[in-house]
């Protein structure tokens, strides 16, 4: 069945909703011949995925929408209005205004043309006429002249910078009817700016690099730009997608055996395969390793080579461990309510002997233990220390265990890089299994090369999401001081949690699933949820779920829900006049995936939903694990999810007094994985599953020994 497409031009009057998801914005016709429909004023109003925009909406703004229409009728309490209301219309597009009393209304009403009104618009029409856009498309010297007698220096600049806001939006009108999303059309400019369309027409692949997929990219080069099979840049872009999804399965390198089903999956022709790899190397996409034939992305080897250079240059610096260093040593040791074992004493000196080293073990070996004191002792010593974690939960426990400030990688990359100062600067990476290649690559970039590094984490443990693994590469090559501490100090009496993890570690199956406080559930595939959620009923405030996928996090996190929290009220917010409620109830766990620093919340963070009182923007108050109160905004609220369940990473770093392992066998799940998860647990675990997954996933090596990494190779050069 064809679809009825109808049109409209308005000018925006409110927007009434916005989020990542979802952008609600009406406005009035601007057709004076359709101000009546129906007998009754009408407006039009457009709901829509933000990626489909061009530009941002903003009160007075001119657009045209064309897609299906439904039209509602709203009473205003006065009069009926009709509504006009386009849900994913087929084409928007924001437009400057043409005509001249347009125009100046659009100056005068639009926010970002600060201090000038309807009169000082009109005599801007006046003075400029016809030449308006052109005067204003350049901030010279001279256009600034012509403006003098009729505006402020500041509103002149406001006006430059406020119509600086619209000149590429013939740009974005452009790539909007070309099915290329708004968040790629942004980064686009923000790279390209007004040359955009002119990169895109030079190389359409460029696109790729902005988040777009191959398919949709190759689509356009072919049907709309009419390119050939045999370009260059298509094959070029070819290529690269394949060592981009080899990258993305953890590998720095790979061989032509991997590479060419990818290629000619995305080719289909065996003579442009062929034909890419000549493209490739041409470009040096790649270099090729002659003695082993192995193909290595260029970027990812020059981030190892970069990597390799500042950590063999610190490993040179030893033998550091003087008279100052002992007596901080003593007078952090003097601190201690008790004697550091032998091993935890090498340690703490090996890392005092040292500009570069690690603190390795399992869970609950007393890496933070020496960590805290080898700290005290820097700290003694006069270094400035900065202690980082991947997730803000971790870099929160990181804190509460050693006392010093913590912060999240993410956010120590984005303050200001760590110079030579008067300062000595220590750097500690804690969990740093989960550091990967391109991490480790920006923080050496980021701290001077005389900054210490210490790194603690057990390389056993959950190998990082991108490429590499920098901890288990650096313990292999033994080209950095390690101290490895075996005995286990974390879990107390008989739980049975060291025992059992050291065994899964090293991939031995258990004689007893069940043992101490380690309870194993048989459980088919199609039970898994259910018994998850049961068990979680049983003490929901010590517990915590661990599931290898978001999609199963997901369908957990709903059925304990609707098992413990269904008759919560419903977080909810207004809209147009309009409640519409969220699937958060209060009471309900909660886990937020993103960092909002101003608002104190930490990708990873966890808490309960202890308020849905809608108070203006405001739609509530989520009360986390650390006591903080966060009041739940638009922008906070779109960075919560039900957190009973939690994926594995997000739990890398914390513990919590009873866990519950969702058991099943996939791409992710491995010995590493699994071994993470059991010392997680502080006093209890429940693992459902079947046995036959359980020994399959323990027998079998670990991904990331599969993983391929030449900074190992070139750690032992």
């Amino acid at each position: 069945m064809n679809l009825v497409l109808n049109e409209d031009q308005f000018r925006v009057t409110s927007i009434q909703f916005t989020s990542k998801k979802l952008l609600i914005f009406s406005g009035i016709p601007l057709n004076k011949s359709s101000y009546r429909t129906y007998s009754g004023k009408y407006y039009v109003t457009i709901k829509i995925k933000p990626d489909a925009l061009p530009t941002q909406p903003a009160i007075g703004q001119y657009w045209s929408v064309t897609g299906e229409r439904k039209i509602q009728d709203m009473d205003t309490g006065d009069y009926l209005m009709k509504q006009h209301v386009y849900e994913s219309p087929e084409h928007v597009e924001c437009r400057l205004p043409e005509t001249g009393e347009q125009l100046i209304r659009f100056i005068a009403s639009e926010s970002a043309f600060k201090g000038i009104g309807e009169s000082k618009a009109r005599a801007l029409w006046e003075r400029l006429g016809k030449t308006f856009h052109a005067t204003l498309t350049n901030d010279t010297p001279e256009s600034r002249t012509l403006l003098r007698d009729i505006l402020s220096e500041d509103s002149i600049t406001s006006l430059f910078e406020g119509y600086a806001k619209y000149k590429n939006l013939a740009h974005c009108n452009w790539m909007s009817e070309h099915k290329i999303p708004g968040s790629v059309q942004q980064r686009l400019l923000k790279y390209h700016n007004e040359q955009s369309i002119t990169a895109i027409k030079a190389n359409p692949y460029v696109l790729i690099g902005f988040g777009m997929r191959f398919s949709v990219v190759d689509e356009l080069f072919q049907k709309h730009l009419k390119g050939s099979v045999h370009d260059d840049r298509r094959l070029s872009a070819a290529l690269e997608i394949t060592l981009r999804k080899e990258v993305s399965k953890g590998h720095t390198y790979t061989s032509q055996a991997n590479l060419r089903p990818q290629l000619l999956k995305l080719l289909q022709d065996k003579e442009l395969v062929a034909k890419a790899f000549q493209a490739g190397h041409d470009k040096a996409q790649y270099l090729m390793n002659h003695s082993t034939g192995t193909y290595h992305p260029t970027a990812q080897l020059l981030m190892e080579n970069v990597v390799v250079k500042r950590l063999k240059a610190l490993a040179s610096q030893d033998n550091l461990y003087g008279e100052h260093a002992n007596l901080a040593y003593g007078t952090a040791v003097n601190e201690l309510p008790y004697e550091l074992t032998q091993k935890q004493t090498e340690a703490v000196t090996t890392c005092l002997d040292n500009s570069i080293s690690c603190i390795t073990g399992g869970a609950g070996t007393g890496k933070t233990t020496v960590l805290r004191t080898a700290l005290r002792a820097y700290n003694t010593m006069g270094f400035q220390i900065h202690a980082v974690a991947l997730s803000g939960r971790a870099a929160m426990r990181l804190h509460e265990s050693i006392g010093f400030h913590t912060s999240t990688i993410a956010k120590l990359l984005r303050d200001e890089p760590i110079d030579a100062d008067q300062h000595k600067h220590l750097l500690v990476i804690d969990e740093a299994s989960m550091i990967d290649l391109p991490t480790m690559y920006r923080l050496v970039n980021h701290v001077h090369p005389s900054v210490r590094i210490i790194f603690t984490g057990d390389p056993d443990q959950l190998p990082p999401i991108g490429c590499g693994k920098v901890l288990a590469d650096i313990v292999i090559s033994k080209a950095i001081a390690n101290t490895m501490l075996d005995i286990v100090k974390r879990q107390e009496g008989a739980t049975g949690i060291p025992e059992y993890s050291k065994l899964i570690n090293q991939g031995i199956v258990p004689n007893l699933l069940s043992t101490g406080t380690i309870h194993f559930h048989e459980t088919n595939k199609l039970q898994i949820e259910q018994v998850c959620c049961e068990l979680y009923q049983q003490s929901p405030q010590n517990s915590r779920v661990m599931a290898p996928t978001k999609k199963l996090v997901f369908e957990i996190n709903k059925k304990l829900q609707e098992s413990i929290n269904k008759n919560g009220r419903m977080l909810q917010f207004n809209m147009n006049g309009e409640l519409f409620y969220q699937y958060l109830r209060l009471n309900d766990a909660i886990l937020f995936t993103q960092n909002i620093y101003d608002k104190g919340i930490q990708n990873g963070s966890l808490g309960v939903l202890t308020s849905v009182e809608l108070l203006g923007n405001t739609y509530g108050e989520v009360t986390l694990d650390t006591g903080d109160k966060i009041e739940v905004t638009q922008d906070v609220l779109d960075c919560m999810e039900l957190g009973y369940a939690i994926t594995l990473h997000k739990a890398q770093g914390s513990q919590f007094p009873r866990i519950i392992v969702a058991l099943q066998k996939g791409r992710i799940v491995d010995r590493a994985w699994l071994y993470t998860a059991i010392t997680r647990a502080e006093s209890e675990i429940h693992i459902v599953g079947t046995e036959e997954d359980f020994r399959t996933i323990t027998e079998a090596a670990s991904h990331s020994h599969r993983r391929n990494s030449y900074l190992v190779e070139l750690l032992k050069g």
